[in-house]
């Protein structure tokens, strides 16, 4: 239910310009601390804490902080308490919205970035011996055996590209290649459209996630799975595939437990378990025995036996309550305001890219919850609450803050999904649930029932200080609040850094095309350490990339996609990097990390 305590939260710093000068909020330090946001509402005040998760997200109560599973009873003492991105140089790939920069990987021993390239459809190599000017060495052609390079992963002296068909609905490649001399080792067949490629922490093992995705018309339907490769004998590599077919019989048990599984071929024939579930990101354990896997239209987590190559479980990840104090949102982009506050609606976590960190013999994920929807053929699950019918007792003018919910300031500009919050099947929607929790999250693996740290609305709040007058703008548009009723920043990638004894979170914003560093050492105590933003959101700028009278990164990097830290050790520059593609401007760029106590 709604809280009747709610307050909402209005936000504006002095550079605000034009209609927005009602939206009052202080504009506070971030850097290294915990933001204590004072909100008001009806001449009230209340303090939030921005970053400690008992304050934001309402997912762990006091016994839980003290005796949970996932509780670290003796914090490491932070070292650093912020960070500053100091651009270093970048390379332009290609044409504006053209995603020529996509993921990234980084080979210490040549010190070059391998960086794929889905406009030409190849894996760039860039050297990188001089962090200030990147320079193409040559790029790795695939053409012959597929299509798409979708991902690449480089462990020791290989490079592993994931590499999709012609048709994509039919078997895919990793195609191997020596990272010193750039010629191909060979190539092995895995399943339908590999999406990401990752090694195992020693090198021995490939895995593959295969998304499966049906086809435009939805009329095949690939099954989803994740091929691991033994590379011992690079030569003689040993596939074996963990597949979902045994999960086919409990189809119901895991759309009870809060698995999405709703696929519907053109034909009208239900997809299997195995055909519905598409693995997205790989992430391993550090002892190499297991994989998490994201399966982002599912809204889980499948996990992976390495050794046998079975899926052991499959986790859903439930929603987060947009109702809830520290959960706040913006949700309309018609409203010409600020407007981050608390709303009567369930966020699905949809992770898309995904990590892990140890500590001791503990394993936790660290997801970027960008969130995804099923749009395939006629079939779409977007829906709009003006089109429906919702629970008049629980969508009220109250729980809307005085207008009517489907009201285009309220919910009524909100996508939400049409498969998901009418239990009964009635025709009445009880519950309203949104793509993306606009977050990032970290969950204990051994027990992902909720996460044990949620970021909350820190993302919404921290963007709309800094960046007022484009606040919620996408990646491909300077516009104010463009993004608000629909997904918001759009967290979408993760990389996690080891800094002396501190474990780093690295997350990029797709949408307002920024990139945040959170201490991680402890996951109970989160802290947001520093971020970097390159744009200039000049309109001028941003017209002349996009016709191409100007470099695709005229008005800044835009849009970042794959992020891959490099340690002091294995930095040409002996300083932490932090190598980041961004798929809108199509470029790389090299962001040196220093950090201060």
């Amino acid at each position: 239910m709604y809280s009747a305590n709610h307050r909402q939260i209005t936000v504006n710093n002095n550079s605000i310009k034009n209609d927005h000068v009602n939206n009052k909020r202080q504009n506070n330090s971030l850097m290294g601390q915990t933001l204590l946001n004072k909100v008001s509402r009806a001449g009230m005040a209340v303090m939030i804490p921005m970053v400690l998760i008992a304050g934001l997200t309402g997912c762990n109560n006091d016994d839980d902080n003290k005796n949970g599973s996932g509780a670290v009873k003796d914090p490491i003492d932070s070292i650093y308490s912020q960070v500053a991105f100091v651009p270093a140089g970048s390379y332009v790939h290609g044409g504006f919205d053209e995603s020529a920069a996509e993921i990234t990987a980084f080979h210490p021993a040549s010190q070059r970035a391998f960086v794929v390239n889905a406009q030409n459809k190849k894996v760039d190599v860039l050297d990188l011996k001089d962090i200030h000017n990147p320079v193409l060495v040559q790029s790795l052609d695939v053409a012959d055996i597929g299509s798409t390079v979708n991902s690449v992963a480089v462990h020791g002296d290989i490079v592993a590209l994931a590499v999709q068909a012609n048709v994509k609905t039919d078997n895919g490649y990793v195609v191997l290649y020596d990272a010193n001399t750039l010629e191909r080792i060979n190539s092995i067949a895995v399943g339908a459209l590999p999406d990401m490629v990752a090694f195992s922490p020693d090198g021995k093992t490939l895995l593959v996630a295969n998304e499966g995705e049906p086809d435009d018309e939805y009329q095949v339907d690939p099954e989803g799975s994740v091929s691991i490769i033994n590379i011992v004998d690079i030569n003689r590599p040993i596939v074996k595939k963990a597949t979902f077919e045994a999960y086919n019989s409990q189809k119901q048990r895991l759309i009870d437990s809060g698995v999405r599984i709703f696929g519907q071929k053109a034909d009208g024939t239900m997809s299997s378990v195995s055909e519905d579930l598409e693995p997205e990101y790989i992430a391993v354990a550090k002892d190499g025995k297991t994989a998490y896997v994201s399966l982002q239209e599912n809204n889980a987590i499948a996990i992976i036996d390495i050794a046998s190559a079975t899926v052991t479980d499959i986790k859903a990840l439930g929603a987060k309550d947009h109702s809830q104090v520290g959960n706040e949102l913006d949700v309309s982009n018609k409203d010409n305001a600020i407007n981050i506050t608390t709303w009567p609606i369930m966020g699905m976590y949809m992770p898309d890219a995904i990590d892990t960190y140890s500590i001791g013999d503990k394993t936790y994920i660290v997801t970027a919850n960008e969130g995804d929807v099923r749009e395939w053929g006629d079939f779409s699950e977007v829906m709009n609450v003006k089109d429906v019918q919702v629970d008049t007792t629980k969508y009220t003018s109250f729980a809307c803050h005085e207008l009517d919910c489907n009201d285009e300031k309220a919910l009524g500009k909100s996508d939400f999904s049409s498969v998901m919050g009418d239990a009964n099947n009635d025709g009445v929607y009880e519950t309203l649930y949104s793509f993306g929790a606009r977050s990032f999250s970290i969950w204990d693996t051994d027990n992902m029932s909720r996460p044990i740290y949620d970021s909350g609305s820190l993302m919404a709040n921290y963007t709309a200080d800094k960046y007022a007058d484009n606040f919620n703008a996408s990646n491909d548009k300077n516009d104010f609040d463009n993004r608000s009723d629909n997904k918001g920043v759009e967290p979408e990638g993760v990389t996690i850094g080891q800094v002396g004894s501190q474990t780093i979170a690295f997350v990029g914003l797709e949408r307002i095309s920024s990139v945040m560093a959170f201490d991680v050492t402890d996951p109970m105590n989160v802290k947001l350490l520093g971020e970097i933003n390159t744009r200039s959101f000049d309109d001028a700028k941003l017209e002349m990339a996009k016709n191409g009278t100007a470099a695709a990164n005229a008005d800044g990097d835009l849009g970042p996609e794959g992020l891959t830290f490099i340690s002091a050790t294995d930095s040409p520059s002996g300083k932490p990097l932090l190598l980041v593609g961004f798929e809108v401007s199509g470029t790389s760029r090299v962001f040196e990390l220093d950090f201060a106590e």
